[in-house]
């Protein structure tokens, strides 16, 4: 097997993919700890790799046929990167991660600018916080589609990453073009940072309030809304992971103005503690609201357990829920995979 290894790594890149089976080789005196979507990126828990001769090691898993999945290695409590492996993508932290697809994985390719289509104008804009929030000023783009007339607004959280890393804004133009969407406004709102974004999203009014008495009226200055008090709960609202999270709670909060929300991988829980979003909708009234769910397989550790817990809960309740579960884990890559679906199905053409 070593020597089979070594001749295979002369021509070709890793991991070395079998069908449904994977494996992961690394060269040298010891290995490094392996980790990725499949460990849920826990450190004290890495992939065991087995020792061969020649100062080969291999780990072997197997995976979905259409699985999109990102690792790494882990060598004196530092992050490295699978030297025979070229692809690598962000992992929005500051660094990257390598990554791999099976044979049946198809991406999306709804992000990509179209040369043959109209497509919509991005604003930049520059808010005061109120101190409501983080810092003095916070950034804020707008996307106005290509079309004439009043259209809903969609608030997206962690707007920075969703324009520049996913290019919602080209997705957008891309399924307008293709009467699969309804003509939508966007407005993107920059997080606070790795300091303060966990404390803005974990189910914050401040943040809401910033949202209310800042963002929305600015929207309505630059854009052609439909009139929510003519049209109660015709807004939306995205984001992902914590801002999945801030996503839910907004539409719960505020459901006469967000009344569509599309969560991706909701961090609905630390651990066993369940964030307060859970108790209004278990306890509280119902809202009219729409709701677009999707996770991971691989996601973060117990992010998908939460996540069916909550799609349970509110399929009990009677909400209007889309739930969908991937294979993949928590990155940019598979929410730009599955955020069209979440669109379509709130704000599709003819809804």
């Amino acid at each position: 097997m070593p020597d089979q290894i070594n001749s295979y790594l002369k021509t070709n890149s890793t991991p070395i993919i079998d069908n449904d089976l994977v494996t992961f080789v690394w060269k040298g005196k010891t290995a490094p700890h392996l980790v990725g979507d499949f460990t849920g990126w826990d450190e004290d828990k890495p992939a065991v790799m087995e020792k061969h001769s020649n100062g080969i090691w291999t780990y072997t898993l197997s995976f979905p046929g259409d699985a999109y999945i990102e690792y790494g290695y882990i060598k004196d409590g530092e992050p490295i990167l699978d030297p025979h492996n070229p692809r690598k993508t962000s992992n929005g932290i500051g660094g990257d991660n390598n990554y791999f697809s099976m044979p049946g994985y198809r991406p999306s390719t709804l992000n990509r600018r179209k040369r043959n289509i109209v497509h919509g104008l991005v604003s930049r804009h520059e808010l005061s916080t109120g101190y409501l929030i983080a810092g003095r000023k916070r950034t804020v783009h707008l996307y106005h589609p290509p079309t004439v007339g009043p259209v809903p607004l969609i608030v997206v959280w962690d707007g920075q990453d969703y324009l520049l890393r996913l290019r919602l804004n080209n997705m957008v133009d891309t399924l307008i073009a293709e009467g699969r969407l309804q003509p939508v406004a966007l407005a993107f709102i920059d997080n606070a940072g790795e300091d303060f974004r966990t404390a803005e999203y974990a189910c914050s009014d401040a943040t809401l309030a910033f949202l209310m008495l800042e963002v929305l009226p600015l929207a309505k200055m630059e854009l052609d809304l439909i009139n929510i008090e003519q049209n109660p709960g015709a807004y939306g609202v995205l984001g992902a992971s914590m801002g999945g999270l801030m996503a839910m709670y907004t539409g719960v909060r505020i459901p006469y103005v967000f009344g569509n929300v599309l969560s991706q991988s909701g961090a609905f829980a630390w651990g066993d503690f369940e964030m307060v979003v859970f108790d209004l909708l278990q306890l509280g009234e119902y809202r009219p609201i729409k709701i677009w769910m999707d996770v991971g397989l691989y996601d973060l550790s117990g992010l998908l357990d939460t996540n069916r817990r909550m799609q349970q809960m509110l399929t009990e309740k009677g909400y209007a829920l889309t739930y969908h579960e991937y294979p993949a884990g928590h990155n940019y890559p598979s929410w730009a995979d599955d955020v069209g679906h979440g669109l379509e199905a709130l704000f599709g053409a003819g809804k």
